[in-house]
């Protein structure tokens, strides 16, 4: 992770951008008290979408819930595996 003043950040975005996007960095721009802005790679930001999208998924629900039932039961999760 990166961090920088605005002012760095204008003075240097080339360079910054340039490290977001080869390196997988994320940057951190500070604006003054409590405020900011968070600069990732779009590789970064596809991949969290699809993860969001994943999880919000009503049927990757369903198969949570049923795990974390087997998980209290102490069933074999190598069982179902096998039968497969």
């Amino acid at each position: 992770m990166i961090t920088a003043s605005i002012s760095d950040f204008r003075k240097n975005i080339k360079k910054y951008l340039d490290n977001v996007t080869e390196n997988f960095e994320t940057l951190i721009i500070n604006r003054g008290k409590d405020s900011g802005v968070v600069i990732i790679s779009l590789d970064e930001y596809n991949s969290l979408n699809a993860t969001q999208h994943e999880l919000s998924s009503k049927t990757n629900e369903a198969r949570l819930d049923s795990a974390i039932e087997k998980l209290k039961s102490n069933s074999s999760f190598q069982k179902d595996l096998i039968d497969s």
